[in-house]
């Protein structure tokens, strides 16, 4: 059985991104020969929230006019993306305490009641069950322990949110003060990694 792997970019960087070369370098360790590779460069920008969005996200799916449908279907793709998806890949680098402001917006376009998640008496409940993600991180301080770490806990909480558990993060910390170590040291994580069952 192939696996489908959902790498999703949010370095503003590109030739020179830490987060985008130690998400290519997972994907060549867990992969498998047929596996599938889907790539969301949030480079291209997402529209953000509006009152017509939220809207149409509360109306139910069978009263939507053509407009609110039209509104929702780039929540619609990335969300497919999300559910086709065995293993997630999520570049963040951190910018200012926190995730680039386009990876919260892809958070905001999947995040959707009744259709990742869903309120129940016991409290929020995921459905996109049975995935793996890897939190890709780079920072140029230390965030281990760091009470100004913004980035990891929120990510790990939006992936327990519709569901993911099962979460690792790969860290590349202290870019600023000693790059290559930084990156070493995180591909040294990654070097004990296993490829995913096929």
């Amino acid at each position: 059985m192939k696996q489908s792997i959902l790498k999703i970019e949010s370095s503003a960087a590109t030739s020179t991104s830490i987060t985008r070369q130690l998400s290519a370098e997972i994907v060549a360790k867990i992969s498998n020969e047929g596996d599938t590779v889907v790539e969301r460069d949030l480079n291209t920008p997402l529209t953000f929230l509006s009152e017509g969005w939220i809207g149409a996200a509360f109306t139910p799916e069978d009263q939507r006019s053509a407009e609110q449908k039209e509104g929702l279907a780039l929540s619609n793709e990335l969300i497919s993306e999300l559910k086709e998806a065995d293993v997630i890949i999520i570049g963040a680098p951190v910018y200012n305490f926190s995730v680039p402001a386009v990876l919260k917006a892809w958070v905001d376009q999947i995040a959707r009641v009744g259709v990742t998640f869903q309120y129940t008496e016991n409290g929020p409940v995921g459905l996109l069950q049975n995935k793996k993600a890897y939190i890709v991180v780079a920072s140029g301080g230390i965030l281990t322990d760091s009470p100004v770490d913004f980035a990891i806990p929120y990510l790990k909480q939006i992936m327990k949110f519709i569901g993911i558990t099962d979460v690792e993060v790969v860290m590349a910390e202290g870019t600023a003060i000693d790059r290559d170590s930084a990156i070493t040291k995180a591909q040294n994580s990654i070097s004990v990694m296993s490829a995913v069952a096929a």
